[in-house]
């Protein structure tokens, strides 16, 4: 059959396709270090044979679309873009072609056959398309899903792979009939009555905790599949309206005392992106984000928290690219040495119903560091609207609510900001401070540096797979429920560690049985960063056995940082009424079947 024949196509050239080169690479562990020590053909052998096998493997289970997340070690695979070659948009092979011998169909009732529908339809512009009996071979795993009652375009442009003449062809063959032409497609409108409706347009794989003002997390099942977070995916916290800034209109001041000659003399610049691009040099950082309710949705069930339930994934990671702030402090006149300058003020363009702005302050030290970035660029494009366009101030090793978004004051001072999100929220209490007690926020000081943090990404918590009825011997191809039982009886597990203030990850350890038995993780990590100065996030990966007779796998994660830190067993000793900062060991349940 032509789908047949396409398979074959899509799997000898998955066969012949060569490793990508990474820009970042696998670290730690000694099975690692021996695994380079053996030499560069042996890899190459073993990595060209993994893709032989899975390709085989994918054409015997009858698998289509490829969308590969395969890992060996911390290595992804990618088609040769010669042999494979990406198609642009305006491609006719990329267009959807009429059909008019199918039905037509209107966009409520796709949305009937979305996750848990007997049938599950997705849309691929103006086409409908049955991805039921599709779904459970799809080399993606589960994450299909996502899309399953909706539009499979935003993730499509995640991913190159699919944009494929062969992809679009084995597309067509699912093909049920079309989006009705006289149906407008969706579109926001402003209302003036509501702050919120000029908000930007977020990817439908965002896991929303709240809709106005905007919070949602990144999908955990696809933060595996880059080291820095696509833009579309990168989790989003927003205290208000999202403001609606101008790239050439939008300014940043910045003010203070400063001493001159033993003079304190006031200055002030008022700076617009252009300004910042032509008088500064550039630099760019690979830095994670982590909001404080990380995980708070954990410690909800140890005991009551207040707050929005955050699960795991209220982080991300991203390249950053803009101007030193020391730099332009310098400008400004400030002598970095100065002892009476001791914090630095923070305001963003974003407001509250009665005009006061979203503030914050980071201590001087940390301001006159070089790792600290006026950003006006993420993932090499302008931030988007969400992550503050155009210009965020980003602190490396902080904590997310310090690094404010729609940046436009910069105010050197002696105090804290006076901000309600400084001086009252964003702060841990001991766990002696209960629900109702008289807070005094005096007592603790605001979170700067974010402590050790790690969990899984993959696999779902609550997952059921059957034992040993994959066949691949390889580790870390992902399937079903994003990921596989092998021959080898193993699980394959990755997830994500970080700690703040630049300390970098040393290791992580993962437990099959509750933590009775650990495994050291192999870890991926950006290969321009030490130890000492790490800002980026650590992916892990692994391959744990299942215990013998288990039914079912308390899997446990914990990691360690340079300074030794590491995360605590349970919440007891770390619950507060905010359930700030909750970093105990991460849990996932996996039962196993048969």
């Amino acid at each position: 059959s032509m789908s047949a024949v396409l398979l074959r196509r899509l799997a000898r050239r998955l066969a012949d396709a060569p490793r990508a080169n990474q820009s970042i690479r696998p670290l730690s562990s000694a099975t690692a270090a021996a695994r380079e020590d053996e030499g560069s053909e042996k890899q190459r052998h073993h990595e060209k044979q993994w893709t032989s096998e899975w390709a085989s493997a994918a054409l015997g289970a009858g698998l289509g679309l490829s969308l590969l997340y395969g890992y060996c070690s911390t290595r992804r695979v990618h088609a040769d873009a010669q042999k494979q070659p990406s198609i642009s948009p305006s491609d006719p092979a990329f267009q959807v072609p009429t059909r008019a011998d199918l039905p037509v169909y209107k966009r409520e009732e796709v949305k009937k056959h979305g996750k848990g529908a007997d049938r599950l339809w997705v849309t691929y512009k103006m086409g409908v398309y049955d991805i039921t009996d599709f779904a459970g071979d799809h080399p993606g795993g589960d994450k299909i899903l996502m899309a399953a009652g909706g539009a499979v375009d935003p993730f499509w442009a995640l991913y190159a792979q699919h944009k494929t003449a062969d992809v679009m062809e084995t597309l067509e063959t699912l093909r049920i009939g079309s989006l009705d032409p006289s149906e407008p497609a969706p579109v926001q409108t402003a209302d003036a009555s509501d702050p919120f409706s000029t908000d930007p347009e977020r990817h439908p794989a965002l896991k929303v905790n709240n809709a106005k003002p905007f919070n949602a997390e990144s999908p955990a099942a696809l933060l595996m599949d880059n080291f820095r977070t696509p833009n579309d995916l990168f989790f989003v916290r927003n205290h208000l309206p999202v403001p609606k800034t101008d790239l050439d209109s939008h300014r940043v001041r910045i003010e203070g005392l400063v001493h001159i000659e033993g003079v304190e003399v006031r200055k002030e610049l008022d700076l617009s992106v252009g300004d910042l691009k032509k008088k500064y040099k550039e630099y760019e950082i690979t830095s994670a984000v982590q909001c404080s309710g990380n995980r708070r949705a954990e410690m909800q069930k140890y005991k009551k928290v207040a707050g929005l339930m955050w699960e795991g994934y209220a982080i991300s990671n991203a390249k950053w690219t803009g101007v030193r702030l020391r730099d332009v402090l310098i400008d400004l006149g400030v002598d970095p040495n100065d002892e009476k300058i001791r914090h630095v003020h923070l305001e963003g363009a974003d407001v509250d119903p009665t005009g006061k702005p979203y503030g914050a302050s980071i201590p001087f030290e940390k301001a006159m560091s070089p790792e600290v970035l006026i950003a006006y660029a993420m993932n090499d494009e302008d931030i988007p609207r969400d992550h503050g366009f155009p210009l965020r101030l980003i602190v490396p090793g902080v904590v997310g609510a310090r690094q404010v978004k729609w940046l436009t004051l910069i105010r050197l001072s002696g105090e804290e900001s006076p901000s309600h999100f400084q001086q009252k929220d964003y702060r841990v209490f001991s766990p002696a401070v209960q629900h109702g007690d008289e807070l005094d926020w005096t007592t603790v000081p605001s979170i700067q540096d974010y402590p050790i943090q790690s969990a899984f990404c993959l696999p779902a918590s609550g997952t059921t797979v059957d034992r040993g009825t994959v066949g691949e011997r390889t580790v870390g191809v992902v399937l079903r429920d994003g990921f596989k039982i092998a021959e080898d009886k193993t699980v394959d597990v990755a997830g994500y560690a970080w700690s703040g203030g630049g300390r970098g990850i040393i290791r992580v350890e993962v437990s099959p049985d509750g933590g009775k038995t650990w495994y050291s993780a192999e870890l991926e990590q950006d290969p321009d960063q030490t130890q000492d100065k790490m800002w980026a996030w650590t992916l892990f990966r692994a391959s744990i056995p299942i215990p013998e007779g288990a039914s079912a796998m308390d899997l446990v994660v914990k990691a360690t940082d340079r300074s030794y830190n590491t995360q605590p067993e349970s919440a007891a000793g770390i619950w507060n009424i905010r359930g700030l900062l909750h970093n105990a060991w991460h849990h996932v349940e996996v039962k196993i079947r048969g």
